[in-house]
């Protein structure tokens, strides 16, 4: 069977798109032709190497650069679908965009899978206010991850959005890939799966990916579009209200988090996009911008040092700013897609250097004990040191959990391949095993967490006690500009000591429910 290809560059670190038009619907006609002529088009402007269009049909289809490859129907269909796709994973030196060739979605939608500089694995994903169906299969998100996902054969418990038909692997993760995709090949020859159809390839090949432990991105589509379609009444209708939606407006949604901190998102993010065009344009990377937020956080902790009044309120006014611009250079680095591991690095050194700086700062200015509202020595570098070190301590905590689950889910990847449990949905499945722990299992810890999840009170209480770094910036420029350095530093090691307890508590708990 030929292989078509639409090459549009050269570059191997690329991405290889995999377009499976295995259903009828990707000859659905459009203004640009049929639906595949239209996707195989949207693919051509962005940075994809190659474009493999695999299809069922007695007909050669002709696409941009090449013809589709030629499969059979039923099972065996199904199951050679997924071997080529996973032939297309163990060849491919880039990252692999799979697509369902009857999907019907922004260009925008698709940029946010291939253009992400992470060049992860992730999956385009709706929000829960649209209903899942067989063009639609359930996922439930936690936090930005796709922690189940679900086909007409596979339940998912508390579904919490939907899988649109695109998805991309990271090259990390391709040969994990490739070797579940050719299990499910054998289960579905197998018939293990029941009456599926090559239509539901694209939801199958994310269980696979979800329940081998692989850390898959959810994509959120925002205000973007991104639908399968069944019928030529329905291209009919999606397809012009694509222009509904300004794809630059939508994008400069994207850029700011959806599950920020409290403060982040009130105080900085409803107002924060509005600086990224500028921005922008004057041709500043978010490098750039870190630098200069380490520099106001500089001039802050100069303005603290004073130990004045007037200096304490300049300096939380510049301790502010600087925390804006923290949070305007990722943004910048998502709207620009210019991430990149020194700038990830630098922005999470810096915070640490940030914070530091302002505690010495603040310790400087009291122990000159020229503020009025009263300073002096008194055991202010103790409480200095102490907020630093408690600071650390709950650094460490994060960092060596993340850590302690990026190992545990490549071990339970690999106890899933080898235990061949991806097509069960019994209690032993990893997506049963999923759903109980997402209810609480009968742990009482991850029962509340989960149920604190639900509301919205609740859920920003989680975020707002953990003490995240928008509320200690607040907290420090608050304290410091009403009272003094030692309000300041006792604020800390009160709330900070409360945060490290809860999150100690409570990731034990996780822990142990796993």
């Amino acid at each position: 069977m030929p292989d078509s290809r639409a090459t549009v560059s050269s570059d191997a670190s690329q991405a290889v798109a995999v377009v499976l038009a295995t259903t009828e619907a990707s000859d659905l006609r459009c203004s640009a032709g049929t639906l595949l002529d239209r996707l195989t088009g949207q693919l051509a402007t962005l940075p994809v190497r190659d474009v493999h269009v695999m299809a069922r049909s007695s007909d050669i289809i002709h696409v941009p650069g090449g013809t589709h490859m030629i499969g059979t129907e039923g099972p065996k269909g199904l199951a050679d679908d997924l071997r080529r796709v996973a032939k297309a994973a163990r060849s491919s030196v880039g990252p692999v965009l799979v697509v369902a060739g009857d999907l019907v979605a922004h260009t925008e939608a698709l940029a946010m899978l291939v253009e992400h500089p992470a060049r992860d694995t992730c999956a385009l994903v709706g929000g829960k206010d649209e209903p899942p169906g067989p063009t639609r299969p359930p996922v439930r998100i936690e936090g930005r991850s796709v922690v189940a996902a679900g086909t007409s054969f596979h339940e998912v418990g508390e579904t919490n959005g939907t899988f649109r038909g695109a998805l991309q692997v990271g090259v990390p993760d391709l040969a994990g890939f490739a070797e579940t995709t050719e299990t499910l090949a054998e289960l579905a020859e197998a018939g293990g799966f029941g009456p599926m159809d090559g239509g539901e390839v694209p939801g199958l090949l994310l269980v696979g990916l979800v329940r081998s432990g692989v850390q898959v991105r959810a994509a959120r589509l925002g205000r973007l579009h991104a639908d399968r379609m069944t019928a030529q009444a329905d291209a009919d209708v999606a397809v012009p209200r694509l222009a509904e939606v300004d794809e630059n407006e939508a994008r400069l949604d994207a850029a700011v988090k959806s599950d920020d901190g409290f403060f982040a998102t009130y105080a900085v993010s409803s107002w924060s996009r509005h600086l990224l065009k500028p921005i922008a344009g004057l041709g500043l990377t978010p490098n750039a911008v870190t630098g200069i937020s380490v520099g106001l956080a500089a001039l802050a902790a100069v303005w603290f040092s004073e130990g004045t009044r007037p200096g304490l309120i300049a300096g939380a006014v510049l301790l502010y700013l600087s925390f804006v611009l923290d949070c305007v250079d990722g943004q910048l680095a998502r709207y620009t897609r210019t991430f990149s591991p020194l700038g990830a690095w630098l922005d999470a050194t810096f915070d640490r250097v940030k914070e530091y700086a302002v505690y010495l700062g603040l310790a400087v200015g009291y122990a000159a004990g020229a503020d009025v509202a009263g300073g002096g020595p008194d055991g202010i570098w103790a409480l200095a040191v102490a907020a630093m070190i408690l600071q650390m301590l709950r650094h460490m905590i994060d960092f060596s959990y993340a850590g302690a689950r990026a190992d545990a889910s490549r071990v339970g990847a690999a106890w899933t391949r080898a235990a061949g449990s991806l097509g069960r949905t019994d209690s032993l499945s990893r997506a049963a095993a999923a759903d109980d722990a997402w209810t609480g299992g009968g742990n009482p810890i991850l029962w509340l967490s989960r149920t604190m999840e639900k509301a919205s009170p609740t859920r920003w209480f989680k975020k707002i006690i953990v003490l995240p770094i928008g509320e200690r910036m607040a907290l420090i420029a608050v304290t410091a500009a009403f009272f003094n350095a030692r309000v300041t530093f006792v604020a800390l090691l009160v709330w900070g000591g409360i945060a490290a307890l809860y999150v100690l508590f409570g990731r034990t708990g996780r822990s142990l429910s796993r």
